[in-house]
């Protein structure tokens, strides 16, 4: 895949995500959020819960899975940390890193909870 082409299947993604999560209740408070760490796919509020989800499209829902690195956890959980300090709880807010796949087809599936910050 082109990087053009991948780039615009990431959007197309993230899309489907998004409206994964609305359908859902939750508000999608950022799309594509980017702090000093790196970027954050998407962000929403599920109550008073930031939900930070990294998106991962593949072929299938297994070949997706394995695109998440412990450096891109890092990143993200870096990224989540900056997004926080702009809360009125700042780094006690209540969170979750979740993450959305999205299969070939353009089904998705969310792992809640898929990674902590250790």
């Amino acid at each position: 895949m082109s990087g053009q082409t991948g780039y615009h299947a990431g959007l197309a993604a993230e899309a489907i995500v998004a409206r994964d999560y609305l359908r859902r209740n939750h508000a999608v408070a950022s799309e594509r959020w980017r702090g000093q760490s790196g970027e954050i796919d998407l962000i929403c509020r599920d109550g008073d819960t930031v939900v930070f989800v990294e998106v991962k499209k593949s072929g299938s829902f297994a070949r997706a899975a394995t695109r998440l690195s412990r450096s891109q956890m890092d990143r993200i959980c870096g990224s989540a940390a900056e997004f926080l300090a702009g809360e009125p709880r700042g780094q006690l807010t209540d969170v979750r890193f979740d993450l959305a796949l999205v299969d070939g087809s353009g089904a998705v599936k969310v792992i809640e909870n898929a990674f902590m910050e250790t």
